[in-house]
């Protein structure tokens, strides 16, 4: 005779808790297809894992904080010919994300930069990354409250424990320069350890001036000197290993504005530009 609760027990402290809640179901249904035990076993297993999952992207998602929901099988691809749509479902895979890469989303307002920002979060929680989505205004308020509250570490450690940070808008406004430095503490706590996506109106080489209210123009003494990326394209993979630049320090003066694209970009950057909308066809009169 089955002893069921002491089955429940030995499946709660298992914390096999799909087994447990449907168990008479998946029984009755392991028992109408006749499966061997160790087809009900894996049978079992498989629905444990599925709940596991669904759980967990759940709770990703929860976690990332998107604005919105968007997907890639939402995006408009015909209104946006500059894209490749192969690149972008290359992207979604999280290859870039596991070699630590940044991506940059760079266009006009209204060209679709944070449907692709919120999208490609969204396929990242699916393969098990930990996402924090963040507007560039909401990110700095955060910093600079955290900063005057005397809890700046606290805040910088967590928004460096994600493996994806999503950084939207940066650049339709100017940062002071006491935000700026707080950007580049956040940048150099995440630098070469996790990745990056910033959606921006601004190209990397305007950032310098038009990003940050410029911080007296002084570079900063201890500044990452790693050269600048001369080839920004989207499929380039990083080598199989490589020797990491000196970590850049975030203490004493502002940086140099015109480092901050190198910081942010210390694997190699994968750079994606959106044109203006194409304009909708209308019929001939």
């Amino acid at each position: 005779m089955l002893d069921t609760d002491r089955l429940d027990e030995l499946l709660t402290r298992l914390r096999l808790t799909a087994i447990r809640d449907q168990l008479d179901s998946l029984l009755d249904e392991a028992s109408r297809r006749q499966m061997t035990l160790c087809e009900a076993l894996l049978f079992l297993a498989e629905r444990e894992v599925a709940r596991r999952d669904t759980r967990r992207i759940q709770m990703g998602m929860k976690l990332a904080r998107f604005p919105c929901v968007r997907t890639l099988e939402g995006f408009d691809f015909d209104a946006q010919p500059s894209i490749d749509p192969g690149q972008i479902r290359d992207l979604a895979t999280g290859r870039w994300i596991g070699h630590g890469q940044a991506l940059l989303l760079l266009g006009p307002p209204g060209v679709g930069k944070t449907h692709l920002a919120v999208a490609l979060g969204r396929e990242a929680v699916d393969r098990g990354y930990t996402v924090l989505f963040s507007s560039v205004a909401a990110l700095m308020a955060g910093l600079t409250k955290a900063h005057a509250d005397g809890r700046l570490e606290e805040k910088l450690l967590q928004l460096t424990k994600p493996k994806l940070l999503i950084i939207d808008e940066l650049g339709y406004l100017p940062l002071e320069p006491a935000a700026a430095h707080l950007f580049f503490q956040l940048v150099s706590r995440r630098y070469e350890w996790a990745s990056m996506l910033i959606t921006s109106n601004r190209p990397v080489g305007e950032w310098g001036a038009g990003v940050w209210r410029c911080c007296g123009g002084h570079r900063h003494p201890r500044s990452a000197t790693a050269s600048q990326p001369g080839d920004h394209d989207p499929g380039r993979q990083l080598p199989a290993a490589r020797q990491a630049p000196q970590r850049p320090s975030a203490e004493g003066r502002c940086p140099h504005p015109d480092h901050i694209g190198e910081l942010i970009n210390p694997g190699g950057q994968i750079l994606v530009s959106l044109d203006s909308r194409k304009p909708a066809m209308t019929a001939p009169p």
